[in-house]
C-alpha cells in the first residue's frame, strides 16, 4: 500500500494555517472563525477526557447541518473516538436502533431530534448533548455531569492566559486502516447498514478533491452546504474538502425551501456547487423550460444565428440563479434526467456528473466539466479502479465493481454482508453499467431495483420513471410490479402545474389535493402522458395502471433519501392500498 498521510493532520494544519479566517456560518446566524472552531474542539476534548471517553469509543451525531454539528464531528475524530453520523431524517426508532447497534457512548442531538428520541430506548448511552449549545440533555454518569458543569473552569485552568495555535495538537491515527466513522446508509430498498469508513478513505477522497477542485477554490472562498453532512456525499464535498482548504462554509440549517436556496446562492455566490439531480431538475423544469417550450421560442431556436444568442442568454440566466461565480456544478447521488442533461449540454453550462457510494466514502468516478462526456459519470478517480463484471464491458452492461483506497472496511457487525459485497478487494456496487474505450463509465441500471413480472420478463423501473418525469404534470413516480402480471405506477402529481393547467382549460378541480387526484379530467390527461411513454416501451414494460397520492413526497415524510432517491420499500408500504387495488389483492 502506498504511503498515506494522516487525515487528522490535514484538519489540524488547516485550522492553524487559516486561524483568523471565517470557517463556518449558520446562514442568517452565527459565524465561527477557524480559531473559534479550535477553541470549541478543545473544550469538547476536555469534556470527553473528563467524562471517561477513550480512543475508539463511538460518538453519534444526529441533527440538521450546523456549525456546531461540524465542530462536534471534528472534535470526535481529532480526539481518537469513532464518529457515528446519523441522518436527522431517520425515524426515532431507526435512531434508537443505530445508537444501540453502534454501541455509541455519547449522542449529540439537534433541536428537532431532541424532541423525538426516547432515551429509555438507548440504555447503553452515558449521555445526550444538545448541539446548539453543548448542554446536557441527559447524563447517566457523575463524571459527565461534573465535566459539563465545570467545563469552562477546566478550560481556564488548562489555558490560563489564552488559547493559541501552538496548543492545537490532535490525535493522529495510528494506521490508515484505522476506523474513523460508521456511516449508516439511507437505504432505498432495505434497512440501514453500518458502513465502516477508515481514515485512508477520508484522506483519499480529500486528496481527490484537492487535486481536481483545489485549483479553483482558495482560502476564504464561499461554499453552500445543502446536503446533510451525515451523508457521505455532503460530508466529503460540502464540508471536509472545503474545511481543509480554508474555505468559508455556509449551512442552510433549516429545511431549505426553493426561495431560501435562491436567496442563499444570490448572496453567498459559491465557488463550487454540489447538487443532487432533483434539485437541478426542479429548477430547470419549473423555471426555465416553461419559458422556452412554446412555439415562438421553438421557432427562434431553430434559426442558427439567433439560436446561439438565445442559448447564451439562457446560460447566463441559469448561471445567475446559482450565484454566477461558480467554477462548475457537480451532480451526483442519483440518476440524472436525460432531457435536462441534454439541455444543460446545449447551453454549455459548466456541469459534470460524478458517481459514488457510501461504501466508497463516496467518490468512484468523476471528470472535470471540460472533459466530461454527456450521459457518462466520468472516469475512475485517483486511488481507485473500476471494472465491469462483463466479458464485453464496452457493449454488454454488467455490475460496476470498484477497488482502491476509498473502499470501506466492511459493514459493522455484519461479516456475511461484507463478504457478499467485497470480493478480491472489489466493492460490488449493485449498479449496472458500461465502460467506453476511454474509460468513461455509463450507468445503465440499478441491479437491486430491476424486477421480474409474473410472466418472467425483466423491468427496469428507473428508466420508465425517468421518462414519465419528463412530463410537467408529474413531480415524482414509482413503478411497481415485481411478481405481478404487469407494471403499474404510483404518481405524485406536480400540483401547482395541474392547477395552472386546470385554470387555463377551465377545468373545475376543487381546492384540496384529495379532490384533484379524484378528478376524472386530471386522470384522463395523465393517461395521455403515460401513453406517450408506453409508445416507446416493450409491451411487457408498459404501464397499464396508475394512481395518484394526495401528499407530496419528501425527505422528512420518509419517501426520499437525502440524495432524493426513492425509498421504494417505504413508498410501497405507505401506499399499500393503491398497490393492492392495482392487483386486486
Amino acid at each position: 500500500m502506498e504511503k498515506i498521510p494522516s487525515f487528522n493532520a490535514c484538519v489540524q494544519k488547516s485550522i492553524i494555517d487559516h486561524w483568523d479566517l471565517d470557517a463556518l456560518t449558520d446562514f442568517k446566524g452565527q459565524t465561527l472563525q477557524y480559531h473559534d472552531v479550535a477553541r470549541k474542539i478543545e473544550k469538547l476534548h476536555i469534556l470527553f477526557e473528563n467524562s471517561g471517553v477513550v480512543k475508539g469509543d463511538k460518538i453519534a451525531l444526529a441533527g440538521r447541518n450546523s456549525a456546531n454539528w461540524a465542530v462536534a464531528f471534528l472534535a470526535t475524530l481529532t480526539y481518537g473516538a469513532v464518529a457515528v453520523p446519523v441522518l436527522h431524517e431517520f425515524t426515532a426508532d431507526q435512531m434508537h436502533n443505530i445508537v444501540n447497534h453502534s454501541e455509541a457512548k455519547l449522542l449529540f442531538v439537534g433541536d428537532v431530534v431532541a424532541t423525538t428520541i426516547d432515551a429509555t430506548k438507548m440504555p447503553a448511552l452515558e449521555g445526550i448533548i444538545y448541539i446548539p449549545d453543548y448542554s446536557l440533555v441527559l447524563s447517566r454518569t457523575d463524571k459527565l455531569t461534573y465535566a459539563r458543569e465545570h467545563l469552562n473552569e477546566m478550560f481556564g485552568k488548562k489555558y490560563p492566559k489564552y488559547f493559541r495555535k501552538e496548543h492545537v495538537n490532535y490525535y493522529i491515527e495510528e494506521t490508515p486502516n484505522e476506523l474513523a466513522l460508521v456511516n449508516y446508509t439511507s437505504g432505498t430498498t432495505g434497512f440501514s447498514k453500518g458502513v465502516m469508513i477508515p481514515y485512508r478513505a477520508l484522506w483519499s477522497n480529500l486528496d481527490f478533491a484537492i487535486g481536481v477542485l483545489g485549483p479553483h477554490v482558495s482560502p476564504g472562498a464561499h461554499i453552500i452546504s445543502i446536503l446533510p453532512m451525515a451523508h457521505m456525499y455532503g460530508m466529503a464535498f460540502e464540508f471536509i474538502f472545503e474545511f481543509c482548504c480554508g474555505c468559508h462554509i455556509y449551512y442552510l440549517n433549516r429545511i431549505p425551501s426553493p426561495a431560501i436556496i435562491a436567496q442563499a446562492f444570490a448572496e453567498i455566490k459559491p465557488k463550487v456547487i454540489i447538487a443532487v439531480p432533483l434539485v437541478i431538475e426542479k429548477i430547470i423544469r419549473k423555471r426555465v423550460f416553461p419559458k422556452i417550450q412554446n412555439n415562438k421560442m421553438r421557432l427562434l431556436l431553430n434559426m442558427p444565428v439567433i439560436n446561439k444568442k438565445i442559448n447564451q442568454k439562457i446560460k447566463e440566466q441559469v448561471a445567475a440563479a446559482f450565484g454566477g461565480e461558480f467554477y462548475e456544478i457537480i451532480i451526483g447521488g442519483a440518476a440524472f434526467n436525460r432531457e435536462v442533461e441534454t439541455f444543460l449540454t446545449r447551453i454549455d453550462l459548466p456541469f459534470t456528473v460524478g458517481y459514488g457510494a457510501t461504501e466508497c466514502a463516496p467518490i468512484i468516478t468523476y471528470a472535470d466539466y471540460k472533459d466530461f462526456v454527456p450521459t457518462s459519470c466520468g472516469k475512475a478517480v485517483v486511488h481507485m479502479e473500476v471494472k465491469i463484471d462483463s466479458n464485453d464491458p464496452q457493449n454488454v452492461p454488467g455490475e460496476i465493481l470498484a477497488r482502491g483506497l476509498n473502499v470501506m472496511l466492511g459493514y459493522y457487525k455484519d461479516p456475511e454482508q461484507t463478504d457478499q459485497n467485497i470480493t478480491d478487494g472489489f466493492f460490488h456496487t449493485g449498479d449496472i453499467g458500461e465502460l467506453d474505450a476511454d474509460g468513461f463509465l455509463k450507468i445503465t441500471d440499478r441491479k437491486k431495483e430491476i424486477f421480474k413480472t409474473s410472466g418472467g420478463k425483466y423491468v427496469s423501473p428507473q428508466l420508465i420513471e425517468n421518462q414519465l418525469k419528463l412530463s410537467r404534470f408529474i413531480e415524482n413516480v414509482m413503478v411497481v410490479g415485481e411478481g405481478e402480471k404487469m407494471p403499474a405506477a404510483i404518481i405524485q402529481l406536480n400540483f401547482p402545474f395541474v392547477r395552472e393547467w386546470a385554470r387555463r382549460h377551465k377545468v373545475k378541480l376543487g381546492k384540496t389535493n384529495e379532490e384533484i387526484i379524484q378528478n376524472q379530467a386530471v386522470h384522463d390527461r395523465i393517461a395521455k402522458e403515460v401513453e406517450k411513454v408506453n409508445n416507446h416501451l416493450g409491451k411487457w414494460e408498459q404501464v397499464k395502471l396508475f394512481d395518484f397520492t394526495p401528499d407530496e413526497w419528501t425527505i422528512d415524510g420518509g419517501h426520499l433519501t437525502p440524495t432524493l432517491k426513492l425509498k421504494r420499500r417505504v413508498i410501497k408500504e405507505k401506499y399499500i392500498d393503491i398497490y393492492n387495488k392495482f392487483y386486486n389483492k
